[in-house]
Parts: structure tokens; sequence; C-alpha cells
């Protein structure tokens, strides 16, 4: 049995969304299984199964050098202490 991760996309320009996963012998049984567990509602309308074994994973000393980079995360707070402290000054 091989694992699978089914993605899902409406029409238009949504992007795919990872729906979960599920187990099969071969990929015409996981297409079938994948269409009866998450599209019977008309979740999405293209599917996309991917062989849990065909993943490419980066760990986590690969990702690790973006980790520590507070500059690209600006919440604007410093910005609106520094108007307050103007404002207060000015008041």
């Amino acid at each position: 049995m091989r694992i699978y991760e089914v993605f899902l996309k409406r029409k238009g320009k949504q992007e795919f969304r990872h729906a979960g996963s599920l187990e099969a012998a071969d990929d015409e049984l996981a297409l079938v299984l994948a269409r009866e567990s998450y599209v019977r509602r008309a979740e999405g309308d293209s599917i996309w199964l991917v062989d849990r074994d065909h993943l490419v994973v980066g760990d986590e000393e690969f990702v690790a050098p973006n980790a520590d980079k507070p500059h690209r995360h600006n919440d604007g707070g410093r910005v609106a202490e520094r108007r307050q402290r103007i404002h207060e000054e000015n008041s």
C-alpha cells in the first residue's frame, strides 16, 4: 500500500489546497478513493494526488537560515510607537 496526499482546487484562481491523505494499492485506485472521499460534495473541481514517496522535504537545518530575520516581520508597532511619542510631545 502507498500513501497519497490529496489536493483540491475550485474553479477560478484559487490555489490547490491540501485536503488530506489516503492509502491505496496503485494510482488508479487512489484516484477513485480520493474522488469518493474528498469530492463527494463538490468540494473541488480539480484534484491532485501526490505519492508520499515522491515528496521533496526540506529539514529544519535547511530552513533554519531564514528563521532569524526579524526585520522581515514588521507589524508596524515601532512606527506606531514613534508616532504616538511625537504626538504626545506636540500635545
